[in-house]
């Protein structure tokens, strides 16, 4: 797993290439801490954004075994009228959550990006 300093580096990446960036943090699954985080706002709370979103990602992935899907949660795309909020697993224990202005981004641009730096995560 990348450390607290390799993980604000690759949020420093997101910030870099996706315009509108609000914020990102890597999130340990089960107990909803964040691993590392990085915000270009001060009122974007993002320790009770991914407290809340372990909860989210749990219930899906209860959902996905009630209904006996196959195969692996990869990610959770959450549109607002103003904000794009992608959740993306990292590994079955961590995910990263990355929210942007919709406005001044577009989905393939955020996928893009994380996929490209995702695999620095671990």
């Amino acid at each position: 797993m990348a450390n607290e300093q390799e993980i604000i580096a690759v949020f420093g990446q997101f910030e870099n290439e996706i315009a509108g960036f609000i914020g990102a943090s890597l999130v340990d699954l089960e107990s909803g801490m964040t691993l590392g985080a990085k915000s270009t706002r001060a009122n974007f709370d993002l320790a009770a954004a991914s407290a809340y979103n372990s909860e989210m990602v749990k219930q899906k992935l209860k959902t996905m075994k009630t209904l006996k899907l196959s195969g692996n949660l990869e990610d959770m795309l959450l549109t607002l009228t103003d904000q794009i909020h992608l959740i993306k697993m990292v590994t079955p224990q961590t995910f990263l959550y990355l929210a942007a202005d919709r406005a001044l981004t577009n989905l393939a641009i955020v996928r893009t990006v994380v996929n490209k730096y995702a695999s620095a995560l671990v």
